[in-house]
C-alpha cells in the first residue's frame, strides 16, 4: 500500500484552519477516502498534556523561548511517531492543524530562535517527513484577533500566543508568506476573507490537483 498523502493547515490567529480542515475531511471522506485529522502541538494524551503547558502557561516561572521550542519539538516527535507515521502507513490521508511551519514562524521568527537550528529540530522531530502540501490560510492581523476573540469554543481561555503583541503576529504572519514564497510547489497560499464555503472553493482546486 502506498503511503497516504500528509496535508498540513497554517496561518495566523483568526485564519480559520481548523474549520477549513473540518471542511477537507468532509470532502475527501464523501471520496472514499480514509481521512484522521489531528492537531499541534496535541494529536497525542502525551503531546496533549505538552500542548497545556504551551498555549496556557502563566504564573511566576517564565517559559523562555528556548523551552518552548524543545516543547514543541517534544510534543511533535511524540505525534508524528504515535500518530501520523503510522497513519500514512496505512494509506490514511492526514490532516493536520498546524504543523512545523508554524514552528519556524512562532519560534523561529518570531521568538528570534536560529533558523538552522529550527529546520534542524524540525525535520528531526518529524522523522524527516515532510507534508505533501501545505495550506496557509492568510488574514490581516487586525481581522485575525477580532475573529479570535468571537471563537466559542476558546471564549474566556487564557492563550499565551493570542496574548502577544502586534508586532509579534505581524512577523508570524510574514514568515509564512516567506515560506510560501521558498517552497511554493508544497505551501500554497489561501486567502482567508470571505465565508468558509467560499474558502473552501479556493483549496479545493489545489486538492483537486493533487489527486487529479
Amino acid at each position: 500500500m502506498a503511503d497516504g498523502k500528509f496535508i498540513t493547515f497554517e496561518g495566523p490567529e483568526g485564519a480559520g484552519k481548523s474549520t477549513q480542515l473540518k471542511l477537507c475531511a468532509e470532502y475527501l471522506r464523501s471520496r472514499n477516502m480514509e481521512v484522521i485529522t489531528t492537531r499541534e502541538p496535541g494529536g497525542t494524551p502525551l503531546a496533549e498534556q505538552l500542548r497545556g503547558i504551551l498555549k496556557t502557561h502563566s504564573g511566576d516561572e517564565k517559559l523562555h523561548p528556548e523551552t518552548e521550542l524543545l516543547l514543541m519539538e517534544a510534543a511533535r516527535s511524540q505525534h508524528m511517531r504515535e500518530l501520523i507515521l503510522p497513519a500514512l502507513e496505512r494509506g490514511c490521508t492526514v490532516l493536520c492543524d498546524r504543523f512545523y511551519d508554524s514552528t519556524t514562524a512562532y519560534q523561529g521568527a518570531a521568538r528570534n530562535i536560529d533558523r538552522k537550528l529550527i529546520d534542524d529540530l524540525n525535520l528531526f522531530a518529524s522523522g524527516f517527513r515532510k507534508p505533501d502540501l501545505t495550506f496557509i490560510l492568510d488574514l490581516d492581523v487586525e481581522s485575525g484577533f477580532r475573529r479570535a476573540g468571537k471563537r466559542a469554543e476558546t471564549a474566556g481561555e487564557y492563550d499565551r500566543f493570542e496574548a502577544e503583541t502586534r508586532s509579534f503576529h505581524l512577523r508570524v504572519r510574514e514568515a509564512f508568506l516567506a515560506i510560501a514564497a521558498a517552497e511554493s510547489c508544497r505551501v500554497k497560499v489561501v486567502n482567508a476573507e470571505g465565508t468558509p464555503e467560499e474558502v473552501f472553493e479556493r483549496i479545493a482546486e489545489y486538492l483537486n490537483e493533487l489527486w487529479g
